[in-house]
C-alpha cells in the first residue's frame, strides 16, 4: 500500500469513496456533489487528504484532515474529520497507516495535537482510535448548533 497526499487526478476515485463514507452515515449517495465538494477542498487547499493506494492503483481509503486553531495554547490543531476504508480491503492495516501519516502532519506542521470525534455506535473506531494512542476526553461536552 502507498500513502500519499490527493490530487486533483485522484478524484474520480477518490469521490467514489467519499460517497460510501457519506453512505455508512446515512446520507444519500451523489457522486456529483462529491465530487465538487472535494474538488474544492484540495483546490483551495482547505483540507489534507491522504489516500491508500493499492499496488494495482486503486484507491482503498482515505483521510481528511482540517486546520484549526487554539486560541488558549496558540498553536494550530488538526481535526480528523473523515476516516473510510472500502469494504473489501478492511483489517489490512489501511487506517492505521493513514492515522500515522496524520499524525506526522501534526508533528510537522508543529501544531499542538489532532482531535475527532465518532458515534457512540461505531464500535470499529472505538476500537481503533484508542489502539493509535488517542484518549477520550471524558471532561469536555460536545455541542452542536445549525440553523436547519
Amino acid at each position: 500500500m502507498n500513502i500519499r497526499a490527493a490530487t486533483s487526478s485522484d478524484i474520480d476515485q477518490l469521490s467514489q469513496l467519499f460517497d460510501q463514507y457519506r453512505i455508512f452515515y446515512r446520507k444519500a449517495s451523489d457522486i456529483d456533489r462529491a465530487k465538487e465538494f472535494l474538488t474544492m477542498r484540495i483546490t483551495k487547499e482547505d483540507s489534507v487528504i491522504y489516500i491508500s493506494e493499492s499496488s494495482d492503483g486503486d484507491l482503498n481509503g482515505f483521510v481528511q484532515l482540517y486546520p484549526l486553531f487554539s486560541s488558549t495554547r496558540m498553536q494550530k490543531l488538526w481535526l480528523l474529520n473523515d476516516l473510510f476504508i472500502a469494504v473489501p480491503s478492511r483489517g489490512r492495516g489501511i487506517s492505521k497507516a493513514l492515522i500515522e501519516r496524520a499524525k506526522q502532519l501534526v508533528i510537522n506542521s508543529d501544531a499542538a495535537g489532532m482531535f475527532l470525534e465518532t458515534e457512540v455506535s461505531n464500535d470499529i473506531g472505538n476500537s481503533l482510535y484508542p489502539s493509535c494512542g488517542f484518549t477520550l476526553n471524558s471532561a469536555s461536552n460536545y455541542y452542536e448548533w445549525s440553523p436547519k
